[in-house]
């Protein structure tokens, strides 16, 4: 892996995305991707951060990404690796490793 970590950011918020029926919630999907990336790279330096769309007390968060939320021109969660968005609604691991992967984790 790159000397650099990797930042994975999940953007979400406390009710369920009205258009993401019987999917988890986003803070059980930021918890399941933290599980799931530490199980599979274990050595990896890898920052997570989990961002609720309607409290936005962080000045770290990509104000471009939350606006889409909020337009509904992505479902939430939505999760990034470093700056780009990977998958959105209920994501899927595969999409997030490939991600991972090109940035040099293994």
């Amino acid at each position: 892996m790159k000397n650099q970590p990797v930042k994975v950011t999940v953007y979400g918020a406390e009710q369920i995305c009205a258009s993401c029926v019987n999917a988890p919630g986003s803070w059980e999907t930021y918890e399941w991707l933290q599980a799931a990336i530490s199980r599979k790279y274990k050595d990896a330096e890898i920052d997570y951060q989990y961002i609720d769309v309607f409290q936005l007390l962080n000045r770290d968060e990509n104000i471009d990404v939350v606006q889409r939320i909020l337009d509904d021109d992505l479902f939430y969660p939505v999760v990034m690796v470093n700056e780009e968005i990977v998958d959105e609604g209920n994501p899927r691991l595969k999409k997030v490793y490939q991600a991972l992967e090109k940035l040099g984790v293994n």
